[in-house]
């Protein structure tokens, strides 16, 4: 038996639970109100450092757990539902998350990245995907949110660092929306 046919053997385990009749009705708006974005690391689950279940958060997972483009168009969008049809709803809050001794900061090696980039990948997005320091990172991708135009202001975003070696999340960047910037 493969690793993906245990995993399909779980699935059907799961399917037989009352698990996913208890997910959110409107599915941009999380039971946690919260939505993550993280590194695809294996040793970096979200569901496993926060205890969450099933329909709690929104969770997005990209290498370094950095802010793409791609990124900033899903949460436009989710944002953009959340405003037409759910206008009267709490804002859920948006969590950046990266961490230590992350694979992306092998990018920050000339050598090992010059060889990706002979395969056609642009020189200065590796070097700013990096993520050695989350201390240093997780300010600039808030940033990169709360300037997005086309993200509602409304919503709050945060930034974290997650320590592989401790287990602990810490708080890297408070809560703030463009829009209290704004007002305040």
């Amino acid at each position: 038996m493969s690793d993906l046919d245990e995993l399909l053997t779980a699935n059907r385990r799961f399917a037989a639970t009352d698990a996913k009749d208890r997910v959110p009705a409107i599915p941009f708006l999380p039971t946690k109100q919260v939505y993550l974005l993280t590194c695809i690391d294996p040793r970096v689950d979200p569901a496993a450092l926060f205890e969450l279940d099933l329909g709690d958060a929104i969770v997005a997972r990209t290498v370094g757990g950095r802010v793409t483009d791609a990124v900033l168009d899903d949460l436009a969008w989710i944002s953009y539902l959340h405003e037409v049809k759910t206008p009267d709803a709490p804002w859920f809050e948006f969590a950046v998350m990266h961490h230590t001794d992350c694979g992306s900061g092998l990018m920050a090696d000339p050598d090992l990245r010059a060889g990706f980039v002979a395969r056609g990948f642009d020189d200065a997005v590796l070097q700013r995907t990096a993520v050695t320091d989350p201390a240093r990172t997780v300010p600039g991708d808030v940033a990169r949110i709360l300037d997005a135009k086309t993200v509602s202001g409304d919503i709050a975003v945060s930034g974290y660092a997650y320590d592989v070696a401790t287990g602990l999340v810490t708080q890297v960047v408070p809560p703030s929306s463009r829009n209290a910037a704004q007002s305040g």
